[in-house]
């Protein structure tokens, strides 16, 4: 099997796993596997560089907030432990957690068992993630903080010398708050170019269009004002996506725009038009009307 290949089979198992989901927990944040599955699938296959894991690994229980006499627990084993030269991974929007563990399982990084555990209580496999959630390195619960919190790391490991990456995947909405355009701003001028930033493009938020809530377009010539490299490809290019983890570093920090269709994948989806954030059943029939079209894709799938 060629790495294409590699690559689109875990991005339809990373939709197929979380359309299941959604229908066995009556809703679920669907669209955001939609258009991202293609850009976490060739991070983890082809861009990433981490360390490799003996076997798939199981989530343990939430054991408490960090303090004094406990610890910090976090997520980040499931990508290995940190060293030097390996990438440090970030995920910016927290909601994009029942994707991250669906891509951890399709990688073999995580136990499929461990999604029985999800949004249970005294467990880690949050539904917003957190950092002792799998996958997870910090909290980003509130949207706009990962890249403040990626440039804090990136720039850490530039003292240190590190020559492994930080790399962020972003969602467009997180991107109208004053706090990213402010970590970009402080990224830039401290020249952290070991930050890789994937932006999912998706088009919407959680009040419908991003271009009736608040426009950011033109993104790339605003994002390029605050000093950063940037790029924009179609999201769901896997050759294009692979080419942009080749890129020699710039100077600065690289964003890359991926323009990304929410429904990508599942056409019909099409009909919840604009109100793709979350994906909530209106009734009984409503629910097994989709599950008629998981049904049917696995059948396809086989």
């Amino acid at each position: 099997m060629t790495w294409q290949e590699e690559v689109n089979k875990m991005a339809r198992g990373i939709r197929l796993r979380v359309l299941e989901h959604t229908i066995m927990e009556n809703g679920g944040y669907l669209c955001q596997a939609c258009s991202s599955a293609e850009i976490m699938s060739t991070l983890y296959k082809k861009i990433l560089k981490l360390e490799k894991l003996d076997k798939p690994l199981m989530p343990g229980p939430f054991t408490g907030t960090p303090g004094k006499d406990h610890k910090a627990v976090t997520g980040v084993r499931f990508n290995g432990n940190h060293n030097p030269d390996c990438d440090s991974f970030i995920l910016s929007p927290a909601q994009y957690a029942l994707v991250l563990y669906a891509a951890l399982i399709e990688a073999g990084r995580m136990d499929e068992n461990g999604m029985k555990e999800y949004n249970m209580d005294g467990g880690s496999v949050e539904m917003i993630g957190a950092e002792h959630s799998p996958g997870m390195e910090v909290t980003t619960g509130s949207l706009g903080q990962g890249i403040s919190q990626a440039a804090g790391i990136a720039f850490a490991r530039k003292q240190r010398g590190d020559q492994g990456r930080v790399v962020v995947l972003l969602s467009d909405g997180e991107c109208q708050s004053g706090e990213f355009w402010e970590a970009v701003q402080a990224a830039s001028f401290h020249h952290l170019d070991n930050i890789l930033a994937f932006i999912d493009v998706n088009g919407y938020q959680c009040d419908g269009k991003m271009t009736t809530v608040m426009n950011i377009e033109p993104f790339e010539e605003r994002l390029r004002s605050f000093g950063a490299c940037v790029h924009r490809i179609d999201g769901h290019d896997i050759e294009k996506i692979a080419e942009m983890g080749k890129m020699e570093a710039c100077g600065k920090p690289t964003f890359v725009l991926c323009d990304t269709d929410p429904c990508h994948g599942l056409e019909f989806l099409r009909e919840r038009e604009p109100k793709y954030h979350y994906i909530r059943f209106l009734n009984q029939e409503d629910r097994e009307r989709y599950r008629g079209y998981y049904e049917k894709l696995i059948t396809e799938e086989n």
